[in-house]
């Protein structure tokens, strides 16, 4: 169990915190496979809680036959946020963290964070940038910063796989020149090097989620400078990758658009 002090009031008098926690309800936002996701107020405050439920061995045989790693509790998430903060990424702040149980199919776990607000993701800001373009000012901004963001993340072994411009959120007030919040890493995976087809994975998710924003072809290859940090003329040994990318990208579109 975590428990930061600026929530650590309103639960202290509980007989079982854990489960004071996992009783937690508000205004649903996801119920998917043993996990739930909602907004909830706790004194004069909004926050989201995502309570794991346990998934059952058939959810985990099944990721397992598919050679994906099943996700089974918050504890991916809560790694993943805090290795976001020491690298300056930000990311929401998390007030609370448990988990209890030793059955992976039964294990149950919370994590509960400072609701971000007023934000506007990325993929809306962008929705109507193919008919009403943005300023080139505005349009590099977000583009350096997403791939800045992508570059520390495959560079420091963490990997997203959810990396879609829907999970990048922004303050409505700061819309010109803010910074950018990654959420929703409760599938993020952290290791020393990360297999390339995890990053592929991770930039045809950008690519497949920017494909109707109008960027250009002169846009895509500054985002590919930024991202490996190196001249475009050094980067042209490396283009078999990039079209490998581009190659699941335009899958991921394809299937969506079905």
């Amino acid at each position: 169990m975590f428990l930061d002090n600026s929530i650590q009031s309103f639960f202290e008098s509980s007989k079982d915190c854990f489960q004071s926690f996992m009783s937690l309800s508000g205004e649903l936002f996801r119920n998917q496979k043993g996990r739930l996701t909602q907004r909830v107020l706790i004194g004069e405050k909004y926050y989201f809680i995502k309570q794991h439920h346990g998934v059952g061995w058939r959810e985990i045989i099944k990721n397992i036959c598919q050679l994906r790693f099943p996700i089974i509790s918050a504890q991916p998430e809560w790694q993943a946020i805090h290795a976001l903060e020491k690298l300056g990424i930000l990311t929401p702040k998390v007030v609370a963290y448990g988990k209890r149980g030793l059955n992976p199919a039964k294990q149950q776990s919370f994590i509960l964070m400072e609701e971000l607000a007023p934000v506007l993701s990325l993929e809306d800001l962008t929705k109507a940038w193919l008919t009403h373009p943005p300023t080139f000012k505005m349009k590099q901004h977000w583009l350096k910063q997403v791939a800045e963001i992508a570059k520390t993340l495959h560079e420091n072994g963490i990997n997203h796989r959810d990396f879609y411009l829907c999970h990048f959120l922004l303050n409505v007030n700061e819309s010109e020149n803010g910074k950018l919040y990654l959420i929703d890493l409760h599938r993020a995976q952290i290791r020393r090097v990360i297999p390339k087809r995890w990053i592929i994975k991770d930039l045809a998710g950008l690519y497949f989620s920017s494909k109707d924003i109008g960027l250009t072809k002169r846009d895509l290859l500054r985002f590919i400078k930024i991202y490996r940090g190196e001249s475009l003329r050094s980067l042209m040994k490396e283009m078999g990758f990039w079209e490998k990318v581009i190659a699941r990208g335009e899958n991921l579109y394809r299937d969506h658009s079905k």
